[in-house]
């Protein structure tokens, strides 16, 4: 099974976790001939260092993984993952005690996120060290997270020839086959006599047709709404982007993969809640009926938006679902988008900003990111710039002049479609890991899914 640990076999191979400080006293307590064979070997127990201990006929007895300093830990996630992709194949037991147990479970799932690899176009699943399920996890839970990232990662490393509307859609049903969930699509020129203007208006301009994506799932417990960003491709429309802004384009679908990770954790984990995941799909091409800027939009909430650049257009299709997903009075409504290069310049590719009024959910997504690896930034919803996104001409403007604040004016666009909800939080992620780290190679990635899911039991008591 992928993503999966080892059952618990007597051939395993101990596996010792050193921190750097405490290698010498374990050097002390271990046999002469081993200590002897590190310090031969020079290892150190700096992160990433691997070293097999042989025994007498030359077959290891047991192996090491160095863990670094606390403070060259600190400014990293999954460790001990950079020794799991290094030692050879096989598997493996931690043995002793582990040096910090508030990281065990982060550890144990960067060590199945160190397998993932996306070969769909070339070569083939590497084999990988295999771990024993460590005492006191929820082995289960960490495979099902591991699972549900490499769902996501897959659905954004695929190229939109491979990944157009339809295939997200085929996406979203296949998940919601697996875990007995329902799934209505609004199509085409579908969309507007259902009163979704403005996502056939971002779509109607490839011949792939645009959609909206609703599966559902459970009628007991909270209610609980995801919408998901699903631009398969972003040409920037008529305000076309250059070359060099249009080559990670096939991610801009990278909420929509994140809504999907996080809902496979939620039915795979069987959590009583009544969810729903509200997908808006569409290319934004260029073609002769491609929308303009300076046209006048209608969205379903019935404000009116002035267009004044089309690559502004994931506000455009978030906000019609996030109007219908408002209609139903959740208990909570979660956006997730690749919206804004704002928020890149703001907090890097390793943040995830996220918008909230909710003081309660606020502090369970920060405490739950920290806890689990899956690192956030709280955002402002700063009243004092509402006045940029309103033009005079419409209600709305999709992008302001100006430069400024770009992400934080994205947010109060979006919030102006949730009026009857109690809770709503917004999360503007990059989706994509721009330099291999440990468990998270180039490319596709989850960014919020983790913590949401913790935050969701903080806050509904589950």
């Amino acid at each position: 099974m992928p993503f999966a640990f080892a059952a618990a076999e007597s051939g395993a191979t101990p596996l010792h976790v050193i921190e750097q400080e405490a290698l010498a006293g374990w050097l002390d307590s271990a046999p002469e001939s081993t200590a002897a064979w590190v310090a031969g070997n020079g290892f150190k127990g700096g992160i990433g260092e691997t070293l097999l201990i042989p025994g007498p006929d030359g077959r290891p007895i047991a192996a090491l993984a160095g863990y670094g300093s606390a403070e060259r830990r600190r400014r990293g996630r999954f460790a001990l993952a950079a020794a799991a992709a290094k030692l050879p194949v096989g598997t493996y037991a931690l043995s002793g005690p582990f040096p910090d147990p508030d990281r065990l479970e982060e550890e144990a799932l960067g060590w199945l996120l160190s397998s993932y690899g996306f070969t769909r176009y070339h070569g083939t699943p590497r084999d990988a060290a295999r771990l024993v399920a460590p005492e006191g996890i929820d082995a289960a839970r960490i495979e099902c997270l591991a699972a549900s990232e490499a769902l996501t990662r897959d659905l954004v490393n695929t190229p939109s020839s491979d990944m157009g509307p339809e295939e997200l859609e085929q996406a979203a049903r296949a998940l919601a086959e697996e875990f007995g969930a329902s799934v209505e699509v609004i199509t085409g020129d579908d969309l507007l006599s259902a009163n979704f203007p403005m996502i056939h208006a971002v779509g109607r301009a490839s011949p792939r047709a645009p959609r909206l994506i609703d599966l559902t799932r459970g009628t007991t417990g909270p209610k609980v709404t995801l919408v998901g960003k699903g631009i398969v491709f972003d040409t920037g429309g008529l305000n076309i982007k250059p070359g060099s802004s249009m080559g990670l384009m096939k991610k801009d679908m990278g909420g929509a993969a994140n809504v999907l990770g996080l809902a496979r954790m939620i039915m795979a984990l069987d959590l009583p809640l009544q969810l729903r995941v509200l997908i808006p799909v569409a290319e934004n091409a260029i073609s002769g009926n491609a929308f303009r800027p300076q046209d006048i939009l209608t969205s379903r909430k019935g404000l009116t938006v002035e267009i004044n650049n089309t690559d502004a257009e994931g506000r455009l299709v978030l906000a019609d679902a996030l109007a219908l997903a408002d209609e139903g009075r959740p208990d909570l409504i979660v956006s997730m988008a690749t919206l804004t290069g704002a928020a890149r310049v703001a907090v890097g590719p390793e943040l995830a900003p996220f918008y909230t009024d909710d003081e309660p959910l606020a502090a369970a997504l920060s405490a739950s990111g920290a806890r689990m690896a899956d690192p956030l930034w709280r955002m402002p919803f700063w009243p004092g710039y509402e006045s940029r996104i309103e033009p005079g001409i419409a209600d709305l403007d999709n992008a302001p002049a100006g430069g400024m604040a770009g992400s934080i004016t994205a947010a109060l666009f979006l919030r102006r479609f949730v009026t009857e909800t109690p809770r709503y939080a917004h999360f503007d992620i990059y989706a994509w890991n721009p330099a291999a780290a440990p468990a998270c190679p180039k490319g596709g990635l989850g960014q919020g899914p983790r913590a949401i899911l913790g935050a969701l039991s903080a806050v509904f008591d589950l």
